[in-house]
């Protein structure tokens, strides 16, 4: 496709040169763009597609870099790369060394803040309008466009709550397309669908705020005031109750957010009134293509793609002779459990899809539960059903469990709660990067008290592990393991229980110790085969630790008592994992082996393939190999 406009705008000043009866061809034109380019280079479509109005919209009205924008969710933000001078590099988006899979300050001065995580708009942008405030620059205009689920996070209201207390002009847009990645769940979700404000009304009451301030008859006071009456009188005539306004916020809308030159208009009214502001739009996810409106969360990030048919490449696989996802696994494994358990629970926020708990859904719609983008309080919420007698599997991706780490010690493990928590996407992730590698579940849970820990080698290990999970007077019980696919096209194996604290040997050796945690081991496995093919006299000892907590310490005495070098491997950050935890009970004990550590190091590991990551960090078989030979070398 030729691009008219696309192709000569490098910065958003470019865009602001042309009339705005440009516009629609503008966003026609990022439409495209953005397709063509997902087809051929995977990443999160729908989302974008659905803020492309919004996106021009708000480069149109405000002065950027310099007015600050701040992202929610950041898959919503592929048209803002592309408008401040991403658009040449734009087909290495998730790419190693390419641009970033979400906004970051670190890659361009557009990227106010980050947002790989949801709901830290408000308090970021609330940070930087206050902040402005206090040096004296009442020039600038902050935004926050919060969408895409994220007001179901708790972090959204607790800076809704502050922004009705701190002097502020904040700019918050409301991006409500009723979804995030699966369809939008909760109270908030239904309030938003209803909420309605008069266009006619709503252009009146602007242009006498705006008279009155001009009159020196609008202080803050008096606003708050005119405020609070004003929603009062609504609620009376109308019997509709506006959350915003009654927390002194002034809200406009709803807004067609699809219709740019009326979005400009309105930016226009609103953005230089004094005081906390809200603008709710309405969207829809996927708005441009067809199979993207149809199936929103198909299509929030559907690999590749054919763009004129909407077929996807995944619909032409079969998926009979390969392993399955772990995902998948723990969805089919966890109906099959609670077939026979009737005490067993779902949860899960945000996530149904992408984690498989929406085959437990489709089963069993009473026992299991989507709480929105709020992982505290699925944490929270299992522990709730616990203390009655359910036996919750709370399943959150281990980046966003991050978010839950108070409520995961405070309101479950202090109590001893039989909550399983199953961490998704541990481990390195591959394109998604930094925000959402799984990097340090087992740093953050292994010094918590009551809390089992366990990895599963393959498919057949987390079956057993969950099995083993759900049994009587097991307790606060974490699992975790990686994105994508297993190593068994045969998976299904009987449910038995694994003892806990008790690991495994996988490979008989004497002159080396290998011990991993979880499906790194395979690492580590393909490893040994070729030292042991290039050197037939060199036999290496491979240990599955299986549990992080407790460790087992008979593998542990044997290896002391007859190893003096090991090397340990997992997909999690060294400092304070498993290998530190294998090294401490070795001291403690009196075993002192020569002992290296092959691990995720003291930094972000950036985006790429996961093959590539593990490359990077030296996690790989390769890795493993000239470890070991560095080893035999010293002999």
């Amino acid at each position: 496709m030729q691009y008219k406009f696309l192709g000569n705008i490098q910065t958003p000043t470019d865009l602001r040169q042309l009339s705005i009866d440009d516009l629609p061809a503008v966003c026609d034109e990022l439409r495209h763009f953005i397709i063509d380019a997902l087809a051929v280079n995977p990443g999160h479509l729908a989302s974008s597609l659905g803020a492309v109005e919004l996106t021009v919209a708000l480069h149109y009205v405000f002065n950027t870099p310099d007015d600050r924008i701040v992202w929610d969710v950041g898959h919503q933000a592929y048209g803002h790369k592309i408008l401040t001078g991403r658009r040449k590099r734009f087909d290495t988006n998730r790419k190693r060394n390419g641009i970033m899979p979400f906004p970051s300050p670190l890659e361009s001065e557009y990227d106010s803040f980050a947002c790989g995580h949801a709901s830290n708009s408000i308090s970021a942008a609330l940070g930087m309008s206050v902040a402005d405030m206090l040096e004296g620059n009442d020039k600038r205009h902050i935004v926050a466009v919060i969408g895409d689920g994220a007001m179901s996070g708790g972090l959204a209201y607790e800076g809704l709550n502050n922004v009705s207390e701190k002097p502020n002009n904040l700019l918050i847009i409301l991006n409500d397309n009723n979804m995030s990645i699966d369809r939008s769940v909760g109270g908030m979700k239904r309030y938003l669908l209803q909420l309605h404000t008069s266009e006619t009304y709503n252009r009146w009451r602007w242009r006498v705020a705006r008279q009155f301030a001009s009159w020196g008859l609008l202080n803050e006071q008096r606003r708050r005031s005119i405020i609070r009456f004003n929603n009062a009188l609504k609620s009376l005539l109308t019997r509709q109750r506006n959350i915003f306004e009654g927390m002194d916020i002034r809200y406009f809308g709803p807004t067609d957010g699809h219709d740019v030159k009326e979005l400009i208009r309105v930016l226009r009214e609103i953005k230089d009134m004094t005081g906390p502001k809200l603008l709710h739009l309405h969207t829809t996810k996927g708005k441009g293509y067809a199979p993207a409106e149809e199936q929103a969360t198909v299509w929030h990030a559907p690999g590749l793609f054919d763009a004129e048919t909407g077929v996807r490449a995944s619909d032409n696989n079969s998926e009979e002779q390969k392993p399955p996802r772990f995902q998948d696994v723990f969805g089919e494994t966890l109906v099959e459990l609670a077939q026979a358990n009737q005490r067993i629970v779902g949860i899960t926020p945000a996530m149904p899809t992408g984690c498989s708990m929406n085959l437990m859904m489709k089963e069993m719609p009473d026992r299991a539960f989507d709480v929105g983008i709020a992982e505290g309080h699925a944490a929270t919420f299992a522990g709730g059903m616990a203390k009655e007698g359910l036996i919750p599997f709370c399943n959150i991706y281990s980046a966003f469990a991050q978010r839950a780490y108070d409520n995961i010690i405070h309101d479950v493990a202090l109590l001893g709660l039989h909550v399983v928590f199953c961490l998704d996407r541990a481990g390195l992730v591959g394109e998604d990067g930094p925000t959402h590698h799984g990097a340090f579940d087992m740093v953050a849970l292994r010094a918590i008290p009551n809390v089992t820990i366990a990895s599963p080698y393959d498919e057949h290990e987390l079956r057993r592990l969950m099995y083993t999970a759900q049994l009587e007077g097991m307790g606060t019980f974490v699992i975790r393991y990686p994105r994508g696919s297993g190593y068994l096209t045969n998976w299904r194996c009987p449910l038995e229980k694994v003892e806990v604290g008790r690991g495994r040997k996988l490979h008989d050796g004497k002159d080396i110790a290998i011990i991993s945690i979880g499906p790194i081991g395979h690492q580590a496995a393909r490893a040994i085969d070729e030292i042991e093919k290039i050197h037939p006299n060199v036999t290496i000892a491979h240990y599955d630790l299986r549990y992080l907590k407790p460790l087992d310490e008979n593998i542990l005495r044997e290896i002391g008592e007859h190893y003096d070098k090991v090397v340990t491997l997992e997909d999690g950050a060294l400092l304070g994992g498993m290998g530190s935890a294998v090294l401490e009970w070795l001291s403690d004990h009196q075993y002192h082996p020569q002992l290296v550590r092959l691990g995720l190091p003291d930094k972000f590991v950036p985006h790429a393939t996961v093959k590539e990551e593990y490359e990077m960090v030296g996690i790989d078989s390769k890795s493993v190999k000239q470890t070991i030979e560095k080893i035999l070398a010293q002999q």
